[in-house]
């Protein structure tokens, strides 16, 4: 029985990279043996172990043979026959199939470490077209690895495109679709994993409304500025914001406020409160990929609240107020900052910097410190009753928001001396 060190570990151990998670393969192994050795086994579809010391995975060796439609459409073999480059060829990328034995040798029969070194994203066989979720998993490599100057072979692009063809993406998980897309958006460049998705014609499949943007121009409109922007200018700007925060909620939301910008584009944005239709279209998006709640909810009240929040300057202290009702943010008040930091992002690519202190965002800040200490507490003492208590919190909280906003009127001269 021999047992090798694969995968991502030996792949990032090769491009001096943080190795996190080491997987091994035992070739020559069987259930029997691991179990009697106090492995635990784990896993229905083939026998994955983990370590009784260190916790971490052992594979025994297997050969894939397709059977049915999607990822899951495989028979396993896994007998104690099985060798070692049966094992590495069906995995996806060349240097993903580099082995490493106990005495530091590479095992490397589809010269994995050569495409490392020439910075290639290759596939390792014709096998490749058989499982679609190799798709996102490339385009997530590339966005990964973007950094580091890898490109995809032109085969594997071309092969990427086959599986397209076949509608092998119909029967990928929305949980699987998901999973690989948020590893994508926590690496420095997601806007590459959806110029990938695009590039093999498959961003239609997982994101129709982003794949929308790229047929047609969607509109940016607020008194300070217009603007007609492409899906390549937008993915180029979310990888500026990505630079910036790497909040996966920030870069997700930012990217999902476009959908919104194109489905308005013949509305009257000023007049807008909360854009419900637009909402409901991110809200389905995070429903249908079951993305986490803390991400759902920024994107969603980012995007019914886009024109609003564009236009702050020129909304009633009443709806402001309204606002952050809505955001809940007397509870919550880390949402004030997060929507904040994504307005300002508009504006900070189109205003001279002397004129930062004008960005909506910090007005919005600046109108929620106003107004955030004004809470039931302070208003008990008053001997008010049931609506009488709402009705006098929201009456103080605007009348206190509208004085604050006569006394900073220079202010506002300044700001419309800016725009017109």
């Amino acid at each position: 029985m021999k047992i090798y060190l694969v995968g991502g570990a030996v792949r990032d151990s090769l491009l001096n990279l943080p190795v996190k998670d080491k997987d091994w393969v035992i070739v020559g192994g069987t259930e029997k043996i691991l179990l009697e050795k106090k492995f635990r086994q784990v896993g229905k579809d083939f026998p994955v172990f983990l370590h009784p010391e260190t916790n971490e995975e052992y594979a025994l060796a297997r050969k894939e043979r397709k059977s049915g439609k999607g990822y899951t459409g495989f028979d396993t073999d896994y007998n104690s026959n099985i060798t070692l480059e049966e094992d590495l060829v069906r995995r996806d990328l060349t240097m993903n199939a580099i082995a490493q034995d106990q005495y530091g040798n590479y095992i490397d029969p589809f010269h994995g470490k050569k495409d490392i070194k020439y910075r290639i994203i290759r596939h390792v066989s014709e096998s490749f077209v058989e499982d679609p979720l190799r798709i996102l998993r490339t385009a997530r490599f590339a966005a990964a690895l973007v950094h580091l100057g890898f490109t995809i072979a032109k085969e594997t692009m071309i092969l990427m495109q086959v599986i397209v063809k076949k509608k092998e993406l119909l029967y990928l998980t929305a949980n699987r679709i998901w999973n690989e897309t948020e590893k994508a958006f926590k690496t420095s460049n997601p806007h590459v994993y959806f110029q990938v998705l695009h590039q093999c014609h498959a961003l239609y499949f997982f994101f129709p409304n982003i794949n929308l943007i790229y047929r047609k121009n969607c509109f940016f409109n607020n008194y300070f500025f217009k603007k007609t922007y492409n899906l390549n200018e937008v993915l180029m700007r979310l990888a500026k914001i990505s630079i910036q925060y790497k909040d996966i909620d920030i870069r997700v939301s930012y990217l999902f406020q476009f959908i919104s910008v194109y489905n308005n584009i013949y509305k009257n944005f000023s007049n807008i409160f909360f854009d419900k239709s637009s909402a409901d279209i991110v809200l389905n998006i995070c429903k249908r990929f079951y993305i986490p709640s803390y991400i759902k909810e920024i994107a969603v009240l980012n995007t019914g609240f886009y024109c609003f929040l564009n236009n702050i300057y020129y909304q009633t202290s009443e709806n402001i107020i309204k606002l952050f009702l809505k955001l809940d943010a007397w509870r919550k008040p880390k949402r004030i900052e997060k929507i904040a930091n994504l307005i300002n992002f508009h504006f900070l690519n189109n205003l001279e910097k002397k004129y930062f202190d004008v960005l909506p965002g910090i007005f919005l800040q600046k109108c929620f410190s106003i107004v955030k200490n004004i809470s039931v507490q302070s208003i008990l003492k008053n001997n008010l009753q049931g609506i009488e208590i709402k009705q006098e919190l929201m009456r103080l909280r605007i009348q206190t928001l509208e004085l604050w906003r006569y006394k900073t009127n220079k202010f506002y001269f300044l700001y419309n001396k800016i725009i017109f």
